[in-house]
């Protein structure tokens, strides 16, 4: 089987049609998306960290002068928002935003959160535990992140059922060709959650708290160094980045450690931290990164110009094995281990740190003392998507 981003088979298990593309060479045409496959370890992470690569071009050429076309006027409120986050920002306006914004995910700040974390995900272990079982994605592996980011930013309690659905609905957009419902679906959303997140606005500069809106509000007020937009699209970012790829991860990995009896079984709990990002290494959550070309770049004998898109495999650059030691094996105290799943250089994760306290927590609750071994119910199913590649469930019971 090739590579078939729309082929269920492929979703599945997309390690085979890697390994032949890294035989083939260091960057391949794809035809069906118009785009320069780039599978190999060294290549992915320098040009993760190559300025002459963008997320965005329209910070140095307009779409005619870049040769491409402009997005639909339907999607506008889907673009507007994502646009304006640190994601698709390229500098000056990146370094800007991320300065501002970092200042939340600090280590310190990320210990001052580690006992709620630690609780929270103590608490949804537990409701999973007196069910017998359940469906690990909903009851444990999506709330615990996305109570985690919505504490942050200060979203009430009462509001945050709204914040999951709203979140898939604008991430369908980052998928290979996403046809006109996914893009539909992504506009409704985009323009509901800002207007949710500008009334939140409202209300946090009339009351000021400790969440980060609220520092936010504090920074574009100071000689408007962050613009309203700003302010939203990077709060819709922080809470889709801030639980897709731990979301994923949790999921896929335990999917993993299932197919792994040995490997669970001989699971350190004091060093779950490195089993975690083998966990991350070995089946990515981000499988699929893409960059535009703002000047002629040369990947190997291939020169590609300016105005194509090249499209970072990180799923394959993680079991590279130019790079990694027997990389198609679950290796739970594998020490060297620089995998690409958090990305690299500008638009490295910015919230690493907390979504690695977040995986830690989790699994140490579902593997704690007292707590009777997890098992699988049944084989679970790959949701639709291949580019934030997730699980569409996953049952287990006690």
């Amino acid at each position: 089987m090739g590579f078939d981003p729309w082929d269920p088979g492929f979703v599945a298990d997309p390690y085979p049609a890697y390994r032949e593309l890294r035989e083939q060479g260091r960057a391949l045409w794809w035809e069906a998306t118009g785009q320069w496959l780039v599978p190999h370890y060294s290549d992915v992470s320098a040009l993760l960290r190559d300025r002459r690569l963008g997320r965005t071009y329209l910070h140095r050429f307009s779409h005619e002068e870049f040769g491409r076309e402009a997005p639909p006027p339907g999607h506008e409120p889907f673009h507007v928002l994502n646009d304006h986050g640190l994601l698709d920002l390229e500098d000056p306006a990146h370094a800007r935003v991320r300065r501002l914004v970092s200042k939340a995910f600090t280590p310190r700040t990320v210990e001052q959160l580690a006992p709620a974390v630690d609780r929270m995900a103590r608490e949804l272990v537990g409701q999973l535990l007196s069910d017998g079982g359940g469906d690990l994605l909903t009851v444990v592996a999506e709330p615990l992140p996305v109570a985690v980011i919505a504490e942050l930013l200060g979203i009430p309690e009462s509001d945050r059922a709204l914040l999951r659905p709203w979140s898939a609905d604008i991430c369908g957009m980052y998928e290979l060709r996403p046809d006109e419902e996914t893009a539909r679906r992504a506009v409704q959303a985009s323009l509901e959650f800002s207007a949710y997140l500008r009334e939140l606005i409202a209300e946090r500069r009339k009351e000021p708290g400790g969440d980060l809106i609220s520092a936010l509000i504090a920074a574009h007020d100071d000689e408007g160094r962050l613009s309203e937009q700003e302010m939203i699209s990077t709060c819709v970012l922080l809470l889709n980045a801030g639980h897709e790829a731990t979301v994923n991860t949790t999921v896929n990995g335990w999917w993993s450690l299932f197919r792994h009896p040995e490997q669970l079984a001989s699971l350190d709990r004091e060093k779950l931290s490195t089993a975690v990002d083998e966990l991350m290494r070995y089946d990515t959550p981000l499988q699929l990164f893409e960059r535009w070309v703002l000047d002629d770049i040369r990947i190997g004998d291939t020169v590609i110009p300016r105005g194509a898109e090249v499209a970072l495999l990180f799923g394959a650059a993680n079991r590279d094995p130019a790079r990694f030691e027997r990389p198609d094996a679950l290796d739970l105290v594998r020490a060297d281990n620089p995998h690409l799943s958090f990305g690299a250089g500008i638009h490295y994760c910015l919230g690493a740190p907390l979504a690695r306290r977040e995986l830690t927590a989790s699994f140490g609750a579902l593997l704690a003392d007292g707590v009777p071994p997890l098992k699988l119910v049944r084989e679970p199913r790959w949701r639709d998507g291949y580019v934030i590649r997730g699980l569409d469930e996953l049952l287990v019971q006690f």
